[in-house]
């Protein structure tokens, strides 16, 4: 029998109604705008587009749920001292939080919702994300790059929240350095951006 083909998930595509409107913005922060576009070779349109969605998903929820950004560097530096009992310490205080903060920001809480939510952090974070799918299989992606006792929280973090919605499903987690990739069967019509 042959293999299932590999489809990605991704935030859905609708057809959206749009408007056109105009904003009179600082000459400076418009030729910031032309600028940026023009080194990510989109339109000043996409960009604005992509400055928004990113505002929408998760920068107006930042303040209100108390994240605050720190250098990739510090991070990288504190997992190298990292214990086990730290992790699990760690785990212990970030699991209320994300149940806490996808309640905020998705209006409740179950496996969709925290996924998304995990997804949409990662993206504000800069850290790269993939979920795909094969068949019934569901292989979630991190590529985080902050050393291999941050790949052993992940693992745990997917752990946790897998475990509380799905206690009786196995998840198989590969963890190395820098990428933490964990499988599990959720069928082939399970969509975290469907609730």
């Amino acid at each position: 029998m042959g293999k299932t083909p590999q489809k990605r998930q991704s935030h859905p595509q609708k057809k959206e109604i749009t408007r056109s409107i105009t904003y009179r913005l600082p000459a400076k922060i418009v030729e910031e705008l032309e600028t940026e576009a023009t080194q990510k070779s989109i339109s000043q349109n996409v960009l604005i587009k992509q400055i928004l969605e990113k505002y929408i998903r998760w920068d107006r929820f930042a303040d209100k749920i108390g994240i605050i950004p720190i250098p990739k560097s510090i991070l990288e530096e504190l997992g190298k001292e990292m214990t086990g009992a730290d992790i699990n310490r760690i785990i212990t205080t970030v699991v209320p939080l994300i149940k806490e903060s996808v309640l905020f920001m998705k209006n409740g809480y179950d496996l969709k919702r925290a996924i998304e939510t995990l997804e949409d952090y990662m993206r504000a974070s800069g850290m790269k994300s993939d979920h795909r799918i094969e068949g019934v299989m569901h292989y979630f992606i991190i590529q985080h790059e902050l050393g291999l006792k941050w790949s052993f929280f992940t693992e745990q973090l997917f752990k946790e929240i897998f475990h509380e919605f799905l206690p009786n499903k196995s998840l198989k987690v590969q963890t190395t350095e820098k990428t933490v990739i964990a499988s599990i069967e959720l069928g082939s019509d399970f969509s975290e951006h469907d609730y």
